[in-house]
């Protein structure tokens, strides 16, 4: 993104000083912020400012027309689906008749991939670099070798965005985590913002722009809650996520422990309701803690991390899962437009958990 835009908050330096200061210290350096709007009206006619455009990846060398790609029809709704035992063992061998999928609470015909998500995988690693994330570079700068687990089949790619106040493009496409290593150990500091709004939709915009045989996969780095996005309303960012087909992985700096614990109970059944009441309360848990909700709308997972150990077993986690889901998609027979929210099970008890995507955004009919 070239051009500057006002990032609405107090912005703190970064200096030599800065790297130097305890923790605590650090953390007290940018505990004031400027607070957020209160809540967004609920008007998709106000938008927000146009984002500039994401800046163009360079074309990918090496793309094999006779990859497997994800053979999804236009009309048809993808909905990538996670059978895990509690033991962390992955259920494979699932077909249609193993699932119920319900659109709006209403069951659907499905049709299952044979395969497991054997697809090559373009990613985009976004990763903060405001506010309090530079007490987390140490850990950001072992990340490399760990993005093997995306890019060892040689037909993956990945590239780096980085963000404060606003998302910026550091390492276009590669297929080489050694490249994507080598960015991480070089990050620079940035201001005080945290601007996640912004910078899902900007890397979306990387995303689709890869070539559809690839498995579009969003791996988000940073804290849990968006501090000073300027271009991108909460119900801007839901359309676009529903109306895509990226996969969100969301890796966060560690917030209370009773809040994780809400959010893991959340399965989001309740928003089971009216398409208004069920938009008004995703617009809330956005605020509450977008880099989970983007999360669990996509079909992915969101997990936090305190140490070393724990941001690599959550990456480790992360990556394998990406890889062991199955691709169930279905043709809505509800023609209503607007965020339609999904849920499945398997058909029997496998004394597993199914993570699956939760909300998709359907556009009014021509």
């Amino acid at each position: 993104m070239r051009q500057e835009c006002e990032n609405g908050l107090a912005t703190v330096p970064f200096d030599r000083e800065s790297r130097e200061m305890s923790p605590m210290k650090v953390a007290l350096r940018f505990l004031p912020r400027i607070l957020l709007p209160a809540l967004l009206a609920m008007n998709f006619g106000a938008s927000a400012q146009q984002m500039p455009p994401a800046e163009p990846p360079l074309p990918m060398p090496g793309t094999h027309p006779d990859a497997p790609s994800l053979r999804v029809q236009a009309n048809e709704v993808l909905v990538p689906t996670l059978v895990e035992k509690h033991s962390g063992e992955v259920v494979y061998g699932l077909r249609a008749n193993d699932f119920v999928l319900e659109d709006n609470g209403v069951p659907q015909k499905i049709k299952v991939q044979e395969e497991m998500d054997s697809a090559p995988v373009s990613l985009v690693v976004a990763v903060e670099q405001g506010g309090v994330s530079v007490l987390e570079f140490d850990k950001l700068a072992k990340l490399g070798p760990l993005l093997d687990l995306f890019l060892a089949d040689g037909r993956s790619q990945a590239a780096l965005v980085g963000f404060d106040s606003k998302p910026h493009l550091i390492r276009d496409y590669t297929h080489s985590s050694e490249e994507i290593n080598e960015a991480l150990k070089h990050l620079n500091m940035g201001d005080g913002g945290d601007a996640i709004l912004d910078t899902v939709s900007y890397a979306v915009d990387l995303l689709e722009s890869q070539p559809k045989e690839y498995r579009r996969v969003l791996l988000l780095i940073g804290e849990e809650r968006d501090h000073g996005s300027k271009h991108t309303k909460t119900e801007q960012l839901i359309e676009k996520i529903g109306r895509s087909d990226v996969l969100v992985l969301s890796v966060s700096f560690s917030p209370a422990k009773a809040e994780l614990l809400h959010d893991m109970k959340d399965s989001g059944e309740s928003r089971i309701m009216s398409p208004i009441s069920t938009l008004f309360l995703l617009v809330q848990a956005f605020k509450k803690n977008v880099a989970k909700e983007v999360a669990h709308m996509s079909g992915g997972e969101y997990t936090t991390f305190t140490g070393d150990k724990g941001f690599e077993s959550r990456v480790v986690e992360s990556a394998k899962h990406a890889r062991n889901r199955y691709i169930i998609t279905f043709s809505p027979s509800d023609p209503s437009p607007g965020l339609h929210t999904i849920r499945v099970q398997t058909t029997e008890d496998l004394g597993a958990r199914v993570v699956a995507r939760a909300n998709y955004w359907r556009m009014q009919e021509p």
